[in-house]
């Protein structure tokens, strides 16, 4: 089913889960929710389906991604693994802050603010870390890393992870994934890592906002810090994935239990008030068995290689970068056109995945461009379709 021990499952996962951000961030120009720019028909209506994946699908990349660096930092000396690491995640986050992110912020001000200048004259701000675009008190800082968020968490938290391997060596972590991995079994792989999530949301979530501002983000960092290292712990442990294959039919019906009860907590906010530990502790439920039933479903029917994976693994960093600022821009191309909100989505989306992928075809092709979209270097003569896949 596998070779040299790879878990293309967890491959594929981080496909899904970085595809869903797609639909996920061109749901958010329809919602109520804030985002940078918003739709005339903005409102309530698909709310319930956004709150579906909230839970659970950040969670489940830094899970992943934790297991993904534990297998590079098999074959790489600490120090090697610090500098592939941070070429491959820094050298695309300052490009992206720089290129790919701005026209978000640019929108967004001439949306929320009236903002009347051009674009460049936005750019001569941007790049001088303008604070005065303001609104009700909250100032728009500037540059920024938006979506991009995630990648300066996982250069830190790989920081993190190579100077255990430094501090305890690779065979006292590897025993402790061991430790960990029989804790894990039976009820106790749904239950123990969900309680630990809704200790933390229960204790933290009234006293920290969510920032994505990295030095202050104190909630987000118990949350995926531990899930990050939870992943590199436990990823050569087959019996944990095979237990997690055992539980995914009950750990989805919890999940999905729970949504639905998120579903009636969110149509009578009320009761947000009367029970918030309650409503955290099903939302860190959900959160958990969500990524335990997507890791069994995926060990179970994905644990697979080919073309497809090959292919999409390198494909999906660079979409990644590039998805955002297309759904915005591409709102704005379509705003003028009054569409249907259903089919002006459907449009939003495909033209998102269309460019995309097509900017991701011309990028794997010219060398200089590669490392600032995450892509490794080409090595000798070979053609980009030759290009070994990378996991980020």
């Amino acid at each position: 089913m596998q070779n040299d021990n790879r878990l293309y499952f967890l491959d594929w996962l981080r496909i899904l889960a970085f595809f869903l951000l797609i639909l996920y961030h061109t749901g958010m120009y329809y919602v109520t929710w804030d985002w940078h720019v918003k739709s005339p028909h903005a409102g309530h209506a698909i709310e319930p389906l956004m709150l579906l994946s909230s839970p659970w699908r950040m969670s489940l990349l830094f899970l992943v991604s934790g297991a993904a660096t534990a297998f590079l930092a098999r074959k790489l000396a600490t120090g090697r693994l610090v500098r592939e690491r941070s070429a491959r995640l820094l050298v695309p986050l300052l490009f992206g802050m720089l290129v790919v992110v701005p026209p978000q912020p640019y929108f967004e001000v001439v949306e929320k603010l009236g903002y009347a200048g051009s674009y460049a004259d936005f750019m001569r701000l941007y790049l001088g870390g303008h604070d005065g675009f303001c609104r009700d008190g909250d100032c728009l800082s500037l540059p920024t890393w938006n979506h991009l968020w995630y990648l300066p968490y996982l250069w830190t938290y790989t920081l993190v992870l190579a100077g255990l391997f430094a501090a305890l060596g690779r065979a006292r972590l590897e025993g402790a994934g061991m430790r960990l991995a029989r804790l894990l079994a039976g009820w106790r792989a749904l239950a123990l890592p969900a309680a630990a999530l809704a200790l933390m949301r229960v204790l933290l979530k009234p006293h920290f906002e969510e920032t994505h501002a990295l030095v202050d983000d104190w909630f987000n960092h118990a949350t995926y810090l531990p899930l990050f290292l939870v992943g590199a712990l436990l990823a050569n442990q087959a019996a944990f994935w095979g237990e997690l294959e055992r539980l995914r039919r009950s750990a989805l019906a919890i999940a999905l239990a729970c949504w639905a009860a998120l579903v009636a907590y969110y149509l009578q906010p009320e009761a947000l008030q009367v029970w918030p530990a309650a409503a955290r502790t099903v939302w860190a439920t959900c959160q958990w068995c969500a990524i335990v039933a997507a890791c069994g479903f995926a060990r179970r029917h994905l644990a697979h290689d080919g073309p497809a994976r090959q292919y999409l693994t390198q494909a999906v960093f660079p979409v990644y970068i590039l998805h955002q600022t297309l759904i915005v821009c591409f709102s704005r191309i379509l705003l003028p056109a009054a569409l249907p909100p259903a089919i002006e989505g459907i449009v939003l989306v495909a033209m998102t995945v269309t460019a995309s992928f097509g900017i991701f075809e011309g990028v794997r092709r010219v060398p200089a461009l590669r490392p600032l979209f995450g892509l490794k270097r080409l090595e000798g003569r070979a053609p980009p379709a030759a290009a070994a896949p990378t996991v980020s």
